[in-house]
């Protein structure tokens, strides 16, 4: 349900015409409305922000209609300008974010240019990381957040002037690209793993990404050491029980991670190795009945002679 406050911002902002008195013409003239400034009612009150007032956020003066021009100039509020030092919110360490969020290079290249709806998108913003029971829902929520730049080029050029990065071809070092980019978040290697940090902010130069099979297939890697954040995924699903999680919700194919538990008892894909328990059985199964065949043929020609 929209907030009373907001339905005249709403009414306005969910159409896609508008109606407008011009002075010069003395008519009132009906006009196509960006397509970026229409917001989809559903999200916008799903998110985290959906019972606040529109002027919480932007200046009074767009309660006047139509809005002056400059307002277009106004600075959009960060996340820490509302959460910063406010132990409200401790749990979700907005400072340490903060922290780690000046150290990227998107503020390093960027500066004030680059704040937090680059990435968070104010209207419809949800911490589908700390409330989602499923790692692919996870996975496809962060990598969309990167993708709605890296591979938009309207909003690229943006906070940019080069050309938009071919996202296949940069990485075409990687071997089962499609599954990678389906099951595994792209920060997992363009960031600095902070273990005490629900999400690292902390975005490396592109010459500094993870390229490097084995950091992430192989024992104390950079993956487990990201994935273990997700070990409450059974709590909030309500399946304490049932420690089983599918294959096909914890990045598939590649990462074999078929429990939460083998995140945590060492049982992780490692690089020759099958992580996946019947296969494993099957292979000792078939080792077993190899040695028993050999050795019963050689029992029966033992007793043949």
């Amino acid at each position: 349900m929209v907030a009373e406050e907001n339905k005249l911002c709403i009414e306005c902002h969910t159409s896609q015409s508008f109606t407008i008195h011009n002075d010069w013409t003395g008519m009132d003239e009906t006009r196509l409305m960006n397509p970026f400034y229409i917001l989809d009612t559903v999200r916008f009150v799903d998110g985290v922000h959906g019972a606040f007032q529109c002027i919480d956020c932007h200046s009074y003066e767009y309660e006047t209609y139509p809005h002056n021009g400059e307002l277009k100039l106004e600075p959009l509020m960060t996340c820490i300008d509302c959460h910063g030092g406010d132990d409200t919110y401790a749990s979700y360490q907005f400072d340490r974010v903060e922290e780690e969020f000046e150290k990227s290079i998107h503020r390093e290249l960027l500066g004030d240019q680059f704040t937090c709806s680059k990435c968070h998108d104010q209207h419809y913003y949800t911490p589908t990381a700390r409330t989602s029971s499923s790692v692919k829902e996870i996975v496809e929520y962060s990598n969309n957040m990167c993708l709605s730049c890296h591979d938009n080029m309207i909003k690229y050029q943006l906070v940019s002037d080069k050309e938009k990065p071919q996202l296949v071809q940069i990485h075409d070092w990687l071997p089962n690209q499609e599954l990678h980019f389906n099951r595994v978040r792209c920060i997992e290697c363009h960031t600095v793993v902070q273990d005490s940090l629900m999400v690292s902010h902390n975005i490396l130069p592109k010459e500094k990404a993870t390229k490097n099979c084995v950091e992430c297939h192989s024992s104390n890697s950079m993956l487990q050491a990201s994935l273990y954040k997700y070990q409450n995924l059974r709590l909030r699903s309500g399946n304490a029980e049932n420690d089983s999680v599918s294959s096909g919700e914890v990045y598939s194919g590649s990462f074999q991670f078929l429990s939460m538990n083998n995140i945590f008892s060492n049982q992780y894909y490692v690089i020759g190795a099958s992580r996946i328990p019947l296969l494993n059985t099957i292979f000792v199964l078939i080792f077993v009945f190899t040695v028993a065949g050999i050795v019963t043929h050689a029992i029966f020609r033992f007793l043949k002679k």
